[in-house]
């Protein structure tokens, strides 16, 4: 088993760098920006009546279609759609390569399960906080900005961080579209050596390492956030 580990290990490590984690932290920045732009604004509603609040419901509804879309069809079928389906449309740039075809599904995947966290984390701040700015003159968008999101911001980073460990195991999906990364050239590594017990466990004990790696930040932003809050 040592011998396999020093024979394989190596070719598996540079495919997890060369695509698996570029392919996580891309999508997951991407996922992060839409994340935050879709559960504010659908978390954010002023003070408006009558049809200054119609072009809001309209946006909370288009926004809630595409996080009821993603969370309710499995990730393996989007990234079908995306890559397979689309370039039968016969429009050019509907043709992605499979790079962008694998960000593009996990940004947008990620992003609407993380929305709902960040949108979670905001309505959790209770009532009273934005009473007492009420009472001390601050806007609605002055309470939202200043005293809300700070709040939400270090609530949620513990789910958001739970988001991006769920995307790195994800990117493994990315085989299906022909990009070989880590999970990609294990299968081609079991075809070729008749392991796939001794490969599969291999490939499973480097994501869990790749993960663990990157969840160490995790600790350092809290404890940044928190000097904030507190």
């Amino acid at each position: 088993m040592l011998d396999f580990i020093k024979t394989y290990a190596p070719q598996l490590i540079v495919a997890g760098l060369k695509y698996t984690i570029p392919l996580a932290l891309i999508s997951f920045a991407i996922a992060l920006v839409l994340a935050g732009l879709v559960g504010v604004l659908r978390s954010y509603h002023p003070q408006t009546t009558g049809l200054k609040r119609l072009p809001w419901r309209l946006l909370d509804a288009v926004l809630g279609v595409y996080v009821w879309a993603f969370r309710s069809t499995p990730m393996l079928v989007q990234l079908f759609v995306v890559f397979y389906g689309l370039p039968k449309l016969g429009i050019a740039w509907l043709q992605p390569s499979a790079w962008l075809a694998a960000v593009a599904v996990l940004s947008l995947n990620t992003g609407a399960y993380a929305s709902e966290a960040i949108r979670a984390a905001i309505s959790s701040i209770p009532d009273t906080q934005r009473e007492a700015a009420a009472a001390l003159g601050m806007t609605d968008r002055q309470t939202f900005v200043r005293i809300i999101l700070p709040q939400a911001a270090r609530i949620s980073i513990p789910t958001l961080a739970n988001s991006f460990i769920s995307l790195i195991k994800d990117t493994s999906l990315a085989s299906t579209v022909t990009i070989v990364e880590m999970f990609y050239l294990s299968q081609q590594l079991a075809a070729a050596t008749f392991e796939p017990l001794q490969m599969y466990l291999l490939v499973a004990a480097l994501y869990a390492i790749f993960v663990t790696i990157l969840s160490i930040p995790q600790r350092y932003i809290q404890r940044w956030a928190d000097r904030f809050v507190k």
